[in-house]
């Protein structure tokens, strides 16, 4: 009996792991507790950044100040920011040109009720 018990409980946990979502968050981007946090641009050149913050509930627009981090082999910079908007259907995005060069890399930064959240580090193959 007690064999049966542990296979049956073996099964269950198996299905759980087979069910659970599989789901790889993309560079540059990092999962919130209301959301995903993500960068966009060229590191590595001069280019367009996008700072781009989706809610998992669309019901309440909230303002967000959306910006960038940026650091190299020797310095992580102070934050720069795009601007402060508001969602409209549970999305918001902030941009602005930033000129990095090889080997440097962006995070996305997002400031909400007195607190701060990063993505991962995008960084250039250089």
């Amino acid at each position: 009996m007690r064999h049966s018990r542990v296979h049956a409980a073996a099964l269950t946990l198996g299905g759980l792991l087979v069910l659970a979502p599989v789901g790889v968050t993309p560079d540059g981007c990092g999962d919130l507790t209301g959301g995903r946090l993500c960068v966009e641009g060229p590191v590595g050149a001069k280019g367009t950044f996008t700072t781009r913050y989706v809610r998992h509930d669309t019901a309440a627009p909230s303002a967000v100040q959306l910006g960038y981090q940026r650091k190299d082999a020797r310095i992580t910079a102070f934050p720069g920011w795009f601007d402060t908007l508001r969602t409209k259907e549970g999305s918001t995005a902030g941009a602005g040109t930033l000129d990095t060069a090889p080997g440097e890399c962006v995070r996305g930064l997002i400031h909400h009720n007195g607190r701060d959240y990063v993505t991962e580090w995008l960084c250039s193959d250089g």
